[in-house]
């Protein structure tokens, strides 16, 4: 599949997405969140992918917002729509991608680019990143799923904080707030992007899928997580994965996962 403003690249199960608009520090325009959904998905169809990164392209921006020139004369309604359509082609996607997805932030994620971010599984940092929610200083609020995503990984009074500041904070202080899994050296982000991508296809991806789809319950209105996670328990007796993981166990060696 070619893209517009996107790079694609698959190596040891690991697809890569490189969004690569830098003229623009790799803003979110509607084209580049189309794409983005559909290498996504793509990724996620492919059983030859078992996790998917992706970042921006070059050390100066992961993704600095979105394209403001695209909806800055937008009425109420287009702007409802607008952020309906992000959350459902994009950002609903990805967080609820039963493939693991990893965000590697390199310099800006702001507005856009932070919520794209927070949308993925996980984050990993180069200690240059700067993150955050700068909308309030253009009369607006983050629509792609910010307001939530942020309480959620690190507390209902910083995220208020960042986004009623629109304040910068850096990749030391994202790691120990918990918005961010890791911080590296620039030239060693998508190295520990890999690493951990590695650890994770060499396990059962239908347990992982299982693990995503319990952990996300517990952000879900009128559902009871330890309910989901005792279905999704359930479901992996019936798998060839657990029986070949128990096997595997019982025989001391290490287990071969099919994916089944």
């Amino acid at each position: 599949m070619t893209f517009e403003n996107l790079l694609t690249s698959i190596e040891n199960n690991i697809l890569t997405i490189t969004i690569n608009r830098p003229d623009k520090l790799n803003a979110l325009n509607k084209k580049t969140i189309d794409e983005l959904g559909l290498a996504v998905i793509s990724g996620d169809e492919d059983k030859t992918v078992k996790v998917i990164v992706i970042t921006g392209s070059g050390q100066k921006a992961f993704v600095a917002g979105a394209d403001i020139s695209e909806f800055a004369n937008f009425s109420i309604e287009l702007g409802k729509a607008l952020s309906a359509e992000g959350h459902s082609k994009l950002f609903n996607l990805i967080q609820n991608l039963t493939t693991p997805v990893i965000a590697a932030i390199n310099g800006f994620s702001l507005g856009g680019g932070l919520e794209l971010a927070m949308s993925c599984h996980i984050r990993v940092a180069s200690d240059n990143a700067k993150m955050g929610l700068p909308e309030v200083s253009l009369g607006v609020i983050p629509g792609y799923g910010g307001t939530q995503r942020l309480a959620q990984l690190v507390g209902k009074g910083k995220a208020l904080e960042m986004i009623m500041t629109a304040d910068l904070i850096s990749a030391t202080d994202a790691l120990s707030w918990g918005l961010v899994n890791h911080v590296t050296t620039p030239d060693l982000l998508l190295a520990k992007c890999n690493e951990i991508a590695g650890k994770i296809s060499s396990k059962s991806s239908v347990a992982i899928a299982s693990a995503i789809r319990a952990v996300n319950a517990n952000y879900l209105d009128g559902v009871n997580g330890f309910d989901v996670e005792i279905e999704e328990f359930g479901k992996c007796f019936g798998t060839e994965d657990f029986k070949e993981g128990t096997t595997a166990f019982l025989e001391k060696r290490k287990a071969n996962f099919s994916g089944k």
